[in-house]
């Protein structure tokens, strides 16, 4: 049924009742609650969802992303998939570039979760050059975002249990997939980056998950923006010591040199603008 067929159905119940509608269901969701669910929810149109949406946004009583809507202030620091994908877009590709810069044909890769790791994966599709590298992925926007690769790469998808806020795949199942794989390379994300703790994560299911992706490579390349250094969360995924590279961009310099004080190698990434450097230590 097409958005004009419901849109009869809008007028039966006052926008102010349809809202309050709206706000309940956000509120009582453990994440991210999308359009065409709540238009269902609300027997209307997803124009007219967007539209009372803006309105409940202005106002404070949710916070409107891409694709939906979350509870404003939420208690978790952890955010949708789509919410962070339109931040730092300009670093993220960046980054990507970099890190897909250090794969070779023939290889085997590990992607992980993650916005950051997502943009490796669009790099990686863009280097026609090339082949034969097998990728594996716990996450299911990152397989779908290698596919135009397909036959030249070959994409694997661990299995496990879904987490549709970041369309990642964690336990059951991957623990059994990860530890028959020898790959070659790990691209890990994060959301917190220290000298103190390393690499970090607000999800513990996840951090379970990116720990045994670090353990079945051989070389652990961090994906990170200049937003994630200077934090620490719950999960802690990886020490500095059993990093081999960070790959950054948009990052203040004093935490980077920081962090390259400890023997890690950091790679800035150029982001095409006047503060881009691409070098590493």
């Amino acid at each position: 049924m097409i958005d004009d067929d419901l849109s009869f159905l809008a007028g039966t119940m006052p926008a102010p009742l349809r809202q309050d509608r709206i706000v309940r269901i956000v509120d009582g969701a453990p994440g991210m609650v999308r359009t065409a669910a709540l238009a269902a929810a609300t027997g209307t149109s997803e124009v007219t969802v967007r539209q009372d949406l803006a309105v409940l946004d202005r106002e404070g009583r949710v916070r409107r992303v891409h694709g939906g809507a979350v509870r404003p202030g939420a208690g978790s620091p952890e955010r949708p998939f789509e919410e962070t994908a339109v931040e730092q877009q300009v670093a993220k590709a960046a980054i990507g570039r970099a890190a897909a810069a250090l794969v070779r044909s023939g290889e085997c890769v590990l992607l992980d979760v993650g916005t950051t790791p997502a943009a490796v994966a669009e790099a990686l599709v863009a280097r026609h050059e090339l082949v034969d590298v097998t990728v594996v992925t716990n996450s299911l926007t990152t397989a779908l975002t290698l596919e135009p690769a397909v036959p030249r790469f070959t994409v694997i998808v661990t299995g496990g249990t879904l987490r549709p806020l970041q369309h990642s795949l964690v336990a059951p199942f991957n623990d059994t997939v990860l530890p028959m794989i020898a790959a070659d390379v790990v691209f890990l994300g994060g959301t917190g980056l220290d000298v103190a703790h390393g690499l970090t994560n607000v999800n513990l299911p996840e951090t379970a998950a990116k720990r045994m992706l670090a353990a079945a490579a051989g070389r652990t390349v961090v994906v990170v923006d200049g937003s994630k250094f200077g934090r620490a969360h719950v999960g802690v995924v990886s020490g500095l010591q059993d990093i081999d590279v960070i790959v950054t961009a948009e990052a203040p310099a004093e935490l980077v040199e920081q962090v390259r004080a400890t023997g890690v190698a950091v790679v800035v990434a150029d982001d095409g603008t006047a503060s881009g450097r691409n070098h590493s230590a």
